[in-house]
């Protein structure tokens, strides 16, 4: 069949926006607890909540949803939240603890036809005052362990955090006294991880300004036999290194991923008797490839310690892979169906071997083990598969002669062709982060405007993760200069190849992504449109208390010392040049976003309006940072479609609603 001309960003799609809504977000925060799989699963079309699924066995049965609507296993700790939920023996088979989204509280859940989850831990005075994360079993088997992050006072900072005990027998539920605390450390805590035989407890933790990919410390700490945890030494990180994940291997070995060669490797770090490192970490597989990443969420997991004694790994770079490491010699051996080209910092094992979240661009995320897919079909509609994009990694220039990693989605419809002598638009997706990075992966966003007509590129930016600390070190203090530049780029380099046309570049993101693409238009006239999404658009307000504790000396690193360099902070805001945007742009918003709050696009909005420059900016209720309900993201969909529309000049193929600009 020859394929019919028609204009970019006009072709019809079977890429219909309610199933991109619907099929938003990746399962995640897998367990096993020997006899059954657990993970958890966005389920945009209910709420946007987190549902809890389990299969028995191997995955090899189907997947039941344990914990139902309206039970919203998610923890706010960070706002970014981490692995909210651990398995632990029940009466009558296992059960489950798990963080519950609206209150903050543990609940225990027994599975069963009429098992209700019960509270564990205490109600505190301030709504979700006191919020949970990582759990693990305690070495007694009678309470569980996790990261507590106590809110103390008005101010987002006003913040306490500590590990802690709380009983699986209800006794906190009403007495608060009765959840122990374990460790007042550092004031960031995560990966807490009690030693095999009980006696040992590990952990992670850092300091303001550093971000955890930026310096932490391993910690360790004896458990005496009241279960009280002594006094606890670091034995491995410190100033310029990242320690990102811990686990035990022995009573007296732990395995943890440091980046102290620049790269995020696995290393082995035996102890003395009494407890203090007994010698420095041993590179286990020295490469120049990341075996690790950036510790947004508590509870990622890169490794996992095997039986055979071997560790199952997640490495690579532009894409990942999982593999098995032979810790004697350092060999690698494959770990899981090659097909996929990238794997989820999430691992579980079994009798049967290794269980992760995998992708690749022609297959969505699921769970996968030996015995496949778990829970999810194999492939999507043959209409859409079709259309999907082919993504390729480039690598460009950038000023100074720099590399910029990006992925480059060109429009794919194969019954579609644009006019000759046409280029098509194309838009520039910048990440979140920006200690973060985009793979290659089916991800029916992208494939909703290629389908389209409209090419996309990703564009891993100086800063981003996946390409050593060197690289993620460019960002430091020239946050919305290298990112901007390698933006543009990238869009640039498409439009002066003949790929992209030079009048029709688009970008847009969210969150920092956000920031970069407000940045962009402000400050650069590459781009004909953007859009920004819950972003950040001044400097200093975000750095004097217009976010949440975690990210609130983020940019001490990414822009320079407070104040110090308070010119430069203003300097660099989008916000305090309102003139420089002469470009239409959309904006949107989550009304309960607690880090990136509402008011910086409200003061950007007073700033624009009577400036003449064709603008809308929506918001939406009961969303937080990040969009997951199926309602919203179509809403933003359509809107940027129909923006993108207006701008480019095309008519859709779908009826989509005109997105009403205001000047």
């Amino acid at each position: 069949m020859t394929a019919q001309s028609a204009p970019y960003g006009s072709w019809a799609s079977p890429v219909d926006v309610g199933l991109v809504a619907e099929n938003d977000g990746r399962p995640g925060w897998l367990s096993h607890d020997g006899e059954s799989l657990w993970w958890v699963r966005p389920m945009p079309a209910e709420g946007g909540r987190s549902a809890l699924l389990r299969s028995r066995g191997d995955g090899a049965g189907p997947a039941e949803v344990v914990v139902p609507a309206p039970w919203n296993v998610r923890s706010r700790v960070h706002e970014y939240g981490g692995r909210a939920y651990v398995p632990v023996p029940g009466r009558s088979g296992a059960a489950v603890v798990f963080s519950e989204f609206s209150d903050q509280r543990l609940y225990l859940l027994e599975p069963g036809a009429d098992a209700e989850p019960r509270p564990l831990s205490p109600q505190p005075a301030r709504p979700a005052g006191w919020r949970y994360v990582e759990p693990v079993l305690a070495p007694d088997g009678d309470a569980v362990w996790c990261v507590r992050e106590e809110h103390v006072g008005p101010a987002p900072t006003d913040v306490r955090r500590a590990l802690v005990s709380v009983p699986l027998d209800g006794s906190a539920a009403g007495d608060e006294s009765a959840v122990r605390v374990l460790v007042v450390d550092r004031h960031f805590l995560a990966c807490p991880r009690p030693s095999p035989d009980g006696r040992s407890l590990a952990w992670i933790g850092w300091e303001h300004p550093d971000m955890p990919w930026d310096s932490t410390e391993l910690r360790v700490a004896r458990i005496d036999a009241d279960g009280t945890v002594g006094p606890a030494v670091t034995v491995a990180g410190g100033r310029d290194e990242s320690v990102v994940q811990v686990e035990w291997e022995s009573a007296q070995t732990l395995l943890l991923l440091s980046d102290a060669s620049g790269w995020w490797n696995l290393h082995r770090l035996q102890l003395a008797p009494d407890g203090t490192a007994d010698g420095v970490p041993v590179n286990l597989c020295p490469r120049d490839e990341e075996f690790g990443g950036a510790l947004w969420q508590l509870g990622m997991q890169w490794f996992a310690p095997l039986p055979s004694g071997d560790v199952a790994v997640i490495h690579g770079g532009a894409s990942t892979r999982l593999d098995v490491l032979d810790p004697g010699t350092g060999q690698l051996r494959s770990g899981g169906d090659e097909r996929y080209t990238e794997w989820a910092p999430t691992l579980a094992t079994s009798e049967a071997g290794v269980i992760g979240v995998a992708a690749a661009p022609d297959v969505p995320y699921a769970v996968v083990g030996a015995a496949g897919r778990i829970g999810e079909s194999e492939d999507g509609s043959t209409a859409v598969q079709r259309v999907l994009p082919v993504p390729s990694p480039r690598t460009f220039t950038g000023p100074g002669g720099r590399e910029i990693h990006a992925a480059v989605y060109p429009p794919r419809h194969p019954d579609l062709r644009g006019p000759d002598g046409e280029l098509p638009p194309y838009v520039v997706f910048v990440h979140g982060g920006p200690t973060s990075r985009v793979p290659m992966v089916h991800d029916l966003e992208i494939a909703y405007f290629t389908s389209r007509g409209i090419g996309v590129a990703e564009v891993n930016y100086g800063g981003s993760t996946g390409h050593g600390r060197e690289y993620r070190n460019r960002l430091r203090e020239n946050w919305g200069v290298v990112d901007v530049e390698d933006c543009v780029a990238v869009a640039q380099a498409l439009a002066a190849e003949g790929s992209a046309d030079p009048a029709r570049l688009g970008i847009r993101g969210g969150s920092a992504g956000g920031w970069t693409s407000a940045a962009a238009l402000t400050f650069d006239d590459t781009f004909a449109c953007g859009v920004i999404m819950y972003p950040i658009l001044d400097l200093a307000g975000w750095r004097t208390g217009e976010t949440h504790d975690f990210e609130s000396q983020y940019l001490e690193s990414l822009v320079g010392p407070w104040p110090a360099t308070a010119q430069r902070y203003a300097d660099r805001s989008p916000i305090n040049y309102p003139e420089g945007i002469t470009a239409p742009f959309l904006l949107l918003q989550g009304l309960e976003d607690e880090i990136c709050p509402p008011v910086q696009c409200e003061r950007f909005v007073e700033r624009i309006a009577g400036r003449g420059v064709p603008h809308a900016y929506l918001t939406f209720e009961g969303e937080q940072h990040g969009f997951r309900r199926k309602e919203t993201i179509v809403t933003a969909l359509q809107a940027e479609l129909s923006l993108y529309a207006q701008v480019f000049g095309f008519t859709p193929a779908d009826d989509v609603p005109t997105l009403a600009l205001t000047t």
